[in-house]
């Protein structure tokens, strides 16, 4: 397997195991609030069902996140090769590997550095377009980007 598809499907394990336990959270909100719905009454029942319930939203939200997250990540072809950083590249810049494709903690894989990187992020507006060879300035670090994958 190479190291970009290696990095893809790291990527996706810790994704994968983010949204089940948001799904697990979510059902057990669901369960708690329908079990307090049963037994209780009055002010400070219905506060506590307002705060669960956005809990809930909250939840909802990172969980749609991390399924567009992963939906991004699946749609990458790790067998394209780019010479030019766009979607789906892998680039290596002052011994660190960048993965653009969506903001991703930052991992390490083969004793490597690795960072997923969104396209909106201020480091990938700088990365698009460039090719081994450019160097790019980000929050007073210049980037020497070494090769493209």
């Amino acid at each position: 397997m190479i190291f970009k598809q290696k990095i893809k499907s790291h990527y996706i394990q810790l994704l994968e195991a983010k949204i089940l336990t948001l799904q697990n959270q979510i059902a057990d909100l669901t369960t708690d609030a329908q079990n307090d719905a049963k037994g209780s009454a009055g002010d400070k029942h219905e506060t506590a069902l307002a705060m669960m319930h956005l809990e809930q939203e909250k939840l909802n939200q990172k969980l749609a996140e991390s399924l567009n997250q992963k939906n991004i990540l699946e749609a990458i072809d790790c067998s394209v090769s780019h010479k030019v950083i766009a979607l789906g590249s892998l680039v290596k810049a002052n011994e660190i590997y960048f993965f653009i494709a969506t903001a991703l903690p930052q991992i390490t894989l083969e004793g490597a550095t690795v960072f997923g990187v969104s396209l909106q992020s201020p480091i990938g507006v700088q990365f698009m377009g460039k090719k081994a060879g450019d160097c790019i300035n980000v929050n007073t670090i210049t980037y020497k980007i070494e090769s493209v994958f």
